[in-house]
């Protein structure tokens, strides 16, 4: 057998593995678009759900009868999201930068301590959590959701980590020409690291727009949840009995914001790993 022909078989199986890896992965979604769809009296079960035989858009508008706050608890969603990333994004990565570019007293003691704490679930932190948001006074308010969760461990140690690979003859450079330090890391670190930070801005943004444990604890009121706790209310809605089509459409517009971002922010990873020169 040629080596032309081994090498054909040998991407036909790999491209017909990575579609079926594929096909399983959008599986759900697909079901949940078709789901979604379903008129009245329509299987929700089985293999008889995938058959879509009378499509329609009616489950969109009983999903906003039913969730009367559907945008307030859409930008409350949106509002913990964006502020939760920014702030993430931000601290996390100055944390990093200090811990990777810095020497200082208890510097690794510091920096490995934070690490440990990953080890801890954060649901063991929930009733202390609460009762320090209690104290201050942020129960029901959607900061109770940034907050607390300005930096994380996971963050850190990920910025840190990307952040060790700039040269630190560049940042020495800079000092020697007088660039102060908080410029040093806005004008040649985080462009350097923009891969890293668009990679943690997905993550983030998905962990935070899917967030449910923290909103149903910090949120007491109906106009103040987010739109994954409004969804999970739907049930109650219709007397204990779950909507299941109109649950699917509350979940795909729920989805669709995600798909979007997630589809920005890889553009943005894309560019910083081809970028070639250093903005200062």
């Amino acid at each position: 057998m040629s080596y032309s022909l081994k090498r054909n078989l040998t991407d036909i199986l790999v491209h017909g593995l990575l579609l079926i890896v594929v096909f399983f992965s959008l599986f759900p979604i697909i079901w949940m678009c078709i789901i979604a769809l379903k008129g009245a009296g329509e299987s929700v079960s089985g293999f008889n759900s995938l058959i879509l035989q009378n499509p329609t858009f009616g489950n969109i508008q009983r999903l906003f009868e039913l969730l009367p706050n559907f945008w307030s608890n859409f930008f409350n969603s949106f509002f913990t999201t964006f502020w939760g990333t920014a702030t993430s994004l931000f601290f996390c990565s100055l944390a990093g930068f200090t811990f990777a570019k810095y020497k200082f007293p208890g510097n690794k003691f510091l920096f490995y301590f934070c690490v440990a704490t990953m080890l801890i679930p954060p649901e063991v932190g929930s009733i202390p959590m609460f009762l320090v948001m209690r104290k201050f006074n942020l129960i029901n308010s959607l900061w109770s959701l940034v907050i607390p969760r300005m930096a994380t461990a996971i963050g850190i140690f990920y910025m840190r980590q990307y952040t060790m690979d700039v040269p630190d003859e560049i940042i020495e450079s800079a000092r020697i020409d007088g660039c102060p330090d908080f410029r040093i890391y806005t004008g040649i670190v985080l462009p350097i690291i923009k891969p890293a930070i668009a990679s943690w801005g997905i993550l983030t943004v998905i962990a935070r727009w899917n967030d449910f444990f923290w909103p149903l604890i910090f949120l007491r009121k109906t106009e103040k949840y987010t739109l994954m706790v409004a969804i999970t209310m739907l049930p109650f809605s219709e007397g204990m009995s779950t909507p299941w089509p109109v649950t699917m459409a509350g979940t795909a517009l729920a989805t669709l914001p995600v798909i979007i971002v997630f589809v920005i922010l890889q553009a943005f990873m894309k560019d910083g790993l081809t970028l070639g020169a250093v903005k200062g």
